[in-house]
Protein backbone atom coordinates (compact mmCIF):
# COMPACT_ATOMS: atom_id res chain seq x y z
CA UNK A 1 0.00 0.00 0.00
CA UNK A 2 3.12 2.38 0.93
CA UNK A 3 4.93 1.89 -2.07
CA UNK A 4 1.79 2.67 -4.46
CA UNK A 5 1.03 5.70 -2.77
CA UNK A 6 4.28 6.51 -3.02
CA UNK A 7 4.63 5.58 -6.85
CA UNK A 8 1.58 7.50 -7.43
CA UNK A 9 3.00 10.56 -5.48
CA UNK A 10 6.12 10.34 -8.04
CA UNK A 11 3.89 10.01 -10.94
CA UNK A 12 1.57 13.42 -9.59
CA UNK A 13 5.20 15.16 -9.13
CA UNK A 14 6.66 14.34 -12.33
CA UNK A 15 3.08 14.77 -14.54
CA UNK A 16 2.57 18.09 -12.28
CA UNK A 17 6.22 19.21 -13.17
CA UNK A 18 6.40 18.61 -16.38
CA UNK A 19 3.23 20.25 -16.87
CA UNK A 20 4.93 23.60 -15.54
CA UNK A 21 7.55 23.37 -17.41
CA UNK A 22 5.81 22.57 -21.18
CA UNK A 23 5.81 26.61 -22.30
CA UNK A 24 8.67 28.48 -21.23
CA UNK A 25 8.50 30.81 -23.65
CA UNK A 26 9.22 34.33 -23.38
CA UNK A 27 7.82 37.05 -25.59
CA UNK A 28 9.15 41.15 -25.48
CA UNK A 29 7.17 43.32 -27.44
CA UNK A 30 9.15 46.50 -28.53
CA UNK A 31 6.55 49.07 -27.40
CA UNK A 32 6.22 52.75 -27.36
CA UNK A 33 4.57 53.31 -23.98
CA UNK A 34 4.77 51.46 -20.72
CA UNK A 35 1.23 49.12 -21.08
CA UNK A 36 -0.33 46.85 -23.40
CA UNK A 37 -2.51 49.32 -24.78
CA UNK A 38 0.90 51.31 -26.10
CA UNK A 39 1.91 51.13 -29.94
CA UNK A 40 4.26 48.94 -31.06
CA UNK A 41 7.69 50.63 -32.14
CA UNK A 42 7.95 51.03 -35.70
CA UNK A 43 11.72 50.00 -34.49
CA UNK A 44 12.82 47.21 -32.31
CA UNK A 45 16.64 48.21 -31.45
CA UNK A 46 16.13 51.79 -30.68
CA UNK A 47 12.23 51.46 -29.40
CA UNK A 48 11.52 52.81 -26.05
CA UNK A 49 10.42 49.50 -23.97
CA UNK A 50 9.92 46.07 -24.33
CA UNK A 51 6.81 44.64 -22.66
CA UNK A 52 7.41 40.99 -21.74
CA UNK A 53 4.91 38.99 -21.59
CA UNK A 54 5.44 34.50 -20.74
CA UNK A 55 3.75 31.75 -23.12
CA UNK A 56 0.33 32.39 -21.91
CA UNK A 57 0.24 36.18 -22.59
CA UNK A 58 0.31 37.17 -18.77
CA UNK A 59 1.94 40.51 -18.81
CA UNK A 60 5.21 40.10 -16.68
CA UNK A 61 7.12 43.35 -16.84
CA UNK A 62 8.11 46.58 -18.52
CA UNK A 63 11.88 46.33 -19.93
CA UNK A 64 13.58 50.38 -20.15
CA UNK A 65 15.54 49.45 -23.31
CA UNK A 66 19.12 50.72 -22.25
CA UNK A 67 20.56 50.91 -25.66
CA UNK A 68 18.10 53.04 -27.23
CA UNK A 69 20.27 56.07 -27.86
CA UNK A 70 23.62 53.73 -28.46
CA UNK A 71 25.69 55.53 -31.17
CA UNK A 72 26.37 52.22 -32.79
CA UNK A 73 25.89 48.22 -32.19
CA UNK A 74 22.18 48.83 -30.71
CA UNK A 75 21.04 45.61 -32.59
CA UNK A 76 22.93 43.16 -30.88
CA UNK A 77 23.72 44.56 -27.74
CA UNK A 78 19.78 44.67 -27.45
CA UNK A 79 19.57 40.78 -28.46
CA UNK A 80 22.14 40.61 -25.95
CA UNK A 81 19.80 42.16 -23.14
CA UNK A 82 16.52 40.26 -24.50
CA UNK A 83 18.19 36.90 -24.05
CA UNK A 84 19.70 37.45 -21.14
CA UNK A 85 16.29 37.79 -20.04
CA UNK A 86 14.94 34.70 -21.12
CA UNK A 87 12.90 35.95 -24.23
CA UNK A 88 12.43 33.60 -26.89
CA UNK A 89 10.05 35.49 -29.11
CA UNK A 90 10.48 39.57 -30.38
CA UNK A 91 7.26 41.16 -31.81
CA UNK A 92 8.44 44.94 -33.69
CA UNK A 93 7.53 46.87 -36.36
CA UNK A 94 10.10 46.17 -38.30
CA UNK A 95 13.84 44.64 -37.62
CA UNK A 96 17.14 45.82 -38.94
CA UNK A 97 19.43 43.04 -40.79
CA UNK A 98 21.77 43.29 -38.26
CA UNK A 99 19.03 42.25 -35.66
CA UNK A 100 17.72 39.72 -37.66
CA UNK A 101 20.61 38.41 -37.61
CA UNK A 102 21.73 38.43 -34.14
CA UNK A 103 18.57 36.69 -33.44
CA UNK A 104 19.05 34.26 -35.55
CA UNK A 105 22.33 33.37 -33.97
CA UNK A 106 20.50 33.82 -30.48
CA UNK A 107 17.84 30.68 -31.24
CA UNK A 108 15.30 33.79 -30.88
CA UNK A 109 12.15 34.18 -32.86
CA UNK A 110 10.88 37.17 -34.55
CA UNK A 111 7.75 38.80 -36.23
CA UNK A 112 6.54 41.74 -37.77
CA UNK A 113 3.43 43.52 -36.13
CA UNK A 114 1.44 47.17 -36.63
CA UNK A 115 -1.23 47.86 -33.97
CA UNK A 116 -1.17 47.86 -30.30
CA UNK A 117 1.04 45.60 -27.58
CA UNK A 118 -2.48 43.69 -26.73
CA UNK A 119 -3.22 42.81 -30.60
CA UNK A 120 0.61 41.64 -31.11
CA UNK A 121 0.31 39.36 -28.22
CA UNK A 122 -3.17 38.03 -29.08
CA UNK A 123 -1.51 37.15 -32.94
CA UNK A 124 1.54 35.68 -31.08
CA UNK A 125 -0.50 33.12 -29.30
CA UNK A 126 -2.62 31.94 -32.54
Amino acid sequence: MKKTAVFLSLVLLLVTGTAGAADKSMTAVASEGTTPVSQVSAVAARCPYFLVFDGKGNFVEVLVNPYRNASGGAASRVVGFLSGKGITHVIAGAFGRNMVSAMKDAGMKYREFKGSVAEAVEMALK
